[in-house]
């Protein structure tokens, strides 16, 4: 049974992170005691190339094989904040993409009989996060560690194929467009009370017939979207819960983007139109004829949200080039996006229609050329008042 006798039950934890997605990618795994807490062992390493599914499935690997070496024979529970790894290691989701199943090959053979898979919150892995994040600031093929009687190897290839890294010369190298799905989230409360519901306020969740609204629109998106896309979500609670909808449909993991919140609306989150108009009619008027005031006093500006929405623009151009990106975010956003690429001006914003759960399309071509390929668009069965 080798090292593992004293330990009766243990769990890993790992993870795993690519700054590009494809790009400089590391893993961080650990191994600890169930039963105490103690941690036995932990490993990290930047693995050079590689996009987040790969590292993390990489972490899962270096946390089996920690079990191997300190814990075999112990009864194993394996968490992760990887949705994608932990479905498809608990056999519920297929592994479709050919480069995730020599991987997953790999760790059901280093897995135990019965090992157990969980996901848990993001937050809750900052340990395997920190290892992983430690390894992509240190040289890449250089394992760091610590374990009784581990011993630091020397540095060997990463053991999955190697992945070309995206080319340094933006555009010209490669002729695919660079395609956004922007899919607004399900409704709330406050969206069916056409309520202010922006980054400052209280952060609704979806309601049931919102979380049925975005299952439908992430079966009609399965077919339509690319192979292994990029999923982004807003970091606002009603777009991390269509992110997980959409991830689930598309067997897909997703990262939070900032650049993707919906607009801070002060004084007037959580109430209606109606409302504000009684209660700051002078306030409305301004804003709505001056696009450089801030909503509700201290929220943001049109000008601004233009400014922060053109930045992610330009972020996720570059970072995804030649990719389809599927970003679950919100009105404001949304309306920027489209209204910069049919470069209109931006109190459009007030004369755009985007529906809770519609999909709006946009692509770039390899010289920078933007259209405008779909907008406001949903599945068959959607009322025209949601």
């Amino acid at each position: 049974m080798g090292a593992g006798h004293q330990h009766r039950a243990v769990v890993v934890e790992a993870d795993g992170g690519s700054r590009g997605n494809p790009g400089n990618a590391a893993y961080g795994a650990l191994l600890k005691d169930a039963d105490t807490g103690e941690l036995i062992a932990e490993r990290a390493e930047r693995i050079g190339v590689a996009t987040n599914n790969v590292a993390e499935y990489r972490g899962l690997i270096a946390g089996l094989e920690l079990y191997r070496e300190h814990a075999d024979g112990a009864d194993l529970e394996v968490r992760m904040d990887s949705k994608l790894v932990v479905e498809q290691m608990s056999g519920r989701w297929k592994i479709k993409h050919p480069g995730m199943r020599p991987l997953a090959l790999e760790a059901n053979r280093l897995a135990p009989p019965g090992a157990r898979y969980t996901w848990m919150p993001r937050e809750q892995n900052r340990h395997a996060d920190r290892l992983a994040n430690e390894a992509l600031d240190g040289p890449e093929g250089r394992v760091i560690g610590s374990g009784p009687g581990w011993a630091v190897p020397a540095a060997t290839p990463p053991a999955t194929p190697a992945i070309t890294p995206p080319p340094t010369a933006p555009w010209q190298s490669d002729g695919s467009p660079t395609t956004l799905v922007l899919v607004r989230h399900g409704v709330t409360e406050h969206t069916r009370e056409r309520r202010f519901s922006g980054r400052m306020g209280s952060d609704p969740g979806l309601t049931e017939d919102g979380r049925a609204q975005v299952r439908a629109t992430a079966d009609w998106l399965a077919p339509l979207v690319a192979a292994d896309p990029v999923l982004l979500s807003s970091p606002l609670r009603r777009t991390r819960e269509s992110a997980d909808i959409v991830a689930a449909r598309l067997e897909a993991s997703y990262t939070v983007e900032e650049g993707l919140t919906e607009a801070g609306f002060g004084a007037w989150e959580g109430m209606s139109y109606g409302e504000v108009l009684k209660v700051d009619p002078e306030g409305l008027a301004a804003w709505l004829d001056d696009v450089d005031r801030p909503a509700g006093g201290t929220g943001d500006s049109l000008s601004g949200m233009a400014t922060r929405m053109a930045g992610t623009r330009r972020r996720l151009l570059e970072r995804y080039r030649g990719r389809t990106v599927v970003a679950l975010t919100h009105l404001t956003p949304i309306k920027l996006l489209a209204g910069a690429v049919l470069d209109l001006p931006l109190q459009s914003v007030f004369r755009t229609e985007i529906s809770p759960a519609s999909v709006t399309v946009l692509a770039w071509s390899p010289d920078d050329r933007a259209v405008l390929r779909l907008l406001n668009g949903r599945p068959a069965g959607f009322a025209l008042a949601d």
